[in-house]
């Protein structure tokens, strides 16, 4: 993920001063947006335009007929060169880097320390649109498409609830606070806001008292399967849980992509499990969803793939059951859907294969044994999870048991993502081409499958065919 080069945050304006250097149309942009602030504006314009002069009438802003001085710079808390001369607005950039004051200079990203989003403003409610300076019609468009979405009650909406927040914070802190706000600002709030601002305060009165009434809700756990590592993989239910969630506690095969659309407020606690190296034991993980979930949290368990797929949900499961906790299950798409679909093929064909099988290369004991025997007929297809460890091994077996050496075999690193990468190989050769392919992320191993032709080429690697 790139780094942020402007980091967005919201200015306290109330009894600040902003200086604004320019008096034309760069200097009209800008003003319209700031007199919206509680700042102290001070504009700084030997010929300023006539909307300008007519707001320093109106007491909207305080304007100097001429050119900016170091003094007028000193103590403000941010400086806009809108001169739209090359000259004027460096000597302003000068002035402003001299008392170290933070500078916006209109249309020029490099030379500014700060930059302008779009606003959409449903005082209180404020959303900045910023694109890092890269694509302002962009932001334009998207401040067009939440202008139109967005109903002009929103603010009353807002400002009512604001009062109310001393009353609201009787409430439990967490999801018992949070379902009140919710309701009342996708149902109640809506509903009341058109009889007026008194119809909406007792409604909302109305909607404290029953949530009042209710008992704070028990923890509840979600096992949740976060797709193979696309954001776009992941379903909605499971989206919707991660949004809901007081405490994620996540696998490593989870994205950082996937883990960005949890809550701020959100505890997020790391049980990455990794093969043959440090990690947090099965029980630990076990305890650790017992203490939050005990405690009255909504705990979020999200595992790679799909919760039921080689995830050890049993176990996890029995934990919650032993102490009466509530749970439920959200499936995700397995890596074996995501690895098939990047060769561009099927896990079942008629005419070729009837079952494919999950199996996994290591179990609790070590290597995992299977039916070798079955596995080694013509045309078998099985998804081999934690295969490459065992890559041998699995390889001595089939071939033990008859499997030809010239069949296909296809290891996907990083299934769904930027990085994905495909080994495709053979049977006889498949150690070898995973010791000249070095794969370092996660790989699902799909005996029986070869990458089809119209594959896109930049996916596709082929190693010792």
């Amino acid at each position: 993920m790139d780094a942020m080069q402007h980091y967005p945050v919201f200015l306290n304006t109330r009894a600040a001063r902003i200086v604004l250097s320019g008096g034309s149309e760069a200097a009209l942009a800008k003003l319209r947006l700031l007199m919206k602030t509680e700042a102290n504006l001070h504009v700084f314009a030997p010929d300023a335009a006539p909307e300008i002069i007519s707001w320093a009438n109106a007491g909207a802003l305080t304007l100097h007929r001429r050119a900016l001085k170091a003094e007028d710079v000193a103590g403000a808390a941010l400086v806009y060169a809108a001169d739209e001369d090359e000259a004027r607005d460096s000597q302003t950039a000068t002035l402003a880097h001299s008392a170290r004051v933070l500078l916006n200079i209109v249309d020029n990203l490099e030379g500014s320390d700060f930059i302008t989003p779009a606003i959409v403003d449903r005082d209180p409610v404020t959303i900045a649109i910023g694109t890092e300076g890269a694509a302002p019609v962009l932001a334009r468009q998207i401040k067009a498409d939440l202008e139109a979405r967005l109903p002009s009650s929103l603010g009353a909406l807002a400002r009512i609830g604001k009062a109310f927040r001393h009353a609201a914070d009787t409430l439990p802190m967490g999801r018992v606070r949070r379902a009140f706000w919710t309701e009342y600002y996708t149902q109640t709030g809506p509903a009341s806001i058109s009889k007026g601002e008194a119809a909406t305060k007792a409604a909302l009165n109305t909607l404290l008292a029953q949530h009042l009434a209710e008992a704070q809700a028990e923890g509840h756990v979600i096992f949740a399967g976060a797709g193979p590592g696309d954001p776009e993989l992941l379903t909605l239910k499971a989206r919707r849980a991660l949004h809901e969630a007081d405490v994620v506690i996540y696998d490593r095969l989870v994205s950082p992509a996937i883990l960005e659309l949890a809550r701020r407020e959100a505890l997020m606690l790391s049980a990455g499990k990794e093969g043959f190296g440090a990690a947090m034991s099965q029980a630990d993980i076990n305890a650790l969803i017992v203490k939050h979930a005990s405690a009255g949290a909504q705990v979020l368990r999200l595992k790679g793939g799909d919760p039921a797929v080689f995830a050890r949900l049993d176990e996890e499961i029995e934990a919650c059951e032993a102490r009466g906790i509530a749970f439920s299950i959200v499936p995700g798409i397995t890596a074996a859907s995501a690895s098939a679909a990047a060769l561009g093929q099927s896990l079942t064909k008629r005419g070729r294969n009837t079952e494919a099988r999950l199996v996994t290369g290591h179990d609790m004991q070590g290597y995992a044994d299977q039916d070798w025997k079955s596995l080694a007929r013509a045309g078998e297809v099985a998804a081999i999870y934690m295969g490459k460890r065992a890559a041998r091994f699995i390889q001595g077996r089939l071939l033990m048991h008859g499997a030809a050496a010239n069949t296909p075999v296809s290891l996907v690193e990083n299934a769904s993502l930027p990085n994905q990468r495909i080994v495709a190989t053979t049977l006889g050769q498949l150690p070898s081409a995973l010791a000249e392919a070095a794969l370092t992320g996660p790989a699902l191993t799909l005996l029986g499958l070869a990458p089809r032709d119209a594959v896109t080429p930049t996916l596709k690697q082929e190693v010792a065919q």
